[in-house]
């Protein structure tokens, strides 16, 4: 069974201008899995709202996804699996999963550790990025599950699958999206398996998790919890926040920045 989510189109009142906000403060046209699974919590999307708007496009944040895309392109070295070329449109819906999970890593691993006991508040603000962040394309809707051809549904599930239990139920967006090309799976998990065989799926995903825990200490005193949180969501909330923090969306990450690493330059002699 995959986890609840509330989908953009089906948002409404406060949930439809968080997701709004959302949009507009990472310059994405969609909304990440883990908020829209936030929505399915009563009560826990505007307290996690809250909690990091602050610290969304603070220099700390927007800093820590450079590292980390450089970190892990360096990780990779030349040892990296061969990877599909994306074609213009599926190299924008790539990169709109980079910059929303790039974000959230960081966001929500110190959303975790507020929650966790770390102490958070308290602190001054964050230097945030002047103006808004730059758009991304637009790209086409992501697909719902239950609207994919049966085949098409199958490999969608196979590549979530390479990322454990985690995968299996939280389907990742990011394939979902993909799945509006269809030809494209099938060498895409040929791919990502042999990036997981290697081990490079799991040192990457380390190395993001380290860093983002890195980033999520300086984050936590400028963190702005908006009073008590749901306390018969807090085991629901919790579980969800160590899954994607501490698997699903690094692991996505490495996908992500993996597929879009930029192509050496060659010098002709």
């Amino acid at each position: 069974m995959t986890i609840a989510e509330i989908h953009e189109a089906d948002a409404a009142g406060e949930t439809a201008a968080i997701y709004a906000e959302l949009r507009q403060e990472l310059g994405l046209p969609l909304v990440n899995l883990i908020w829209r699974h936030f929505a399915a919590l009563p009560g826990v999307l505007p307290w996690a709202w809250s909690t990091v708007r602050p610290v969304m496009r603070s220099l700390e944040v927007l800093q820590g996804q450079d590292r980390m895309g450089q970190r892990l392109w360096q990780l990779a070295g030349d040892m990296a699996p061969a990877l599909p070329t994306l074609t213009a449109d599926q190299a924008a819906v790539v990169d709109i999963y980079n910059r929303g999970n790039t974000t959230n890593l960081q966001l929500l691993t110190a959303l975790r550790k507020a929650m966790a006991g770390q102490a958070a508040g308290g602190g001054g603000l964050l230097e945030r990025q002047s103006g808004a962040p730059a758009p991304l394309a637009s790209v086409p809707g992501m697909p719902r599950l239950d609207r994919l051809e049966p085949e098409t549904s199958l490999m969608v599930r196979k590549l979530a699958a390479l990322h454990g239990e985690e995968g299996a139920r939280a389907i990742p967006s990011l394939y979902r999206h993909l799945a509006l090309w269809p030809d494209l799976l099938p060498p895409l998990h040929a791919a990502l398996s042999k990036v997981s065989e290697t081990g490079l799926l799991a040192d990457g995903r380390s190395v993001l998790i380290d860093m983002a825990d890195a980033t999520a200490a300086r984050l936590l005193p400028a963190l702005r919890p908006p009073g008590v949180f749901p306390a018969e969501q807090r085991e629901a909330t919790l579980g969800a926040l160590e899954a994607f923090t501490g698997r699903l969306i690094a692991d996505l990450s490495v996908v992500g920045l993996l597929l879009r690493r930029p192509t050496p330059v060659r010098h002709l002699r």
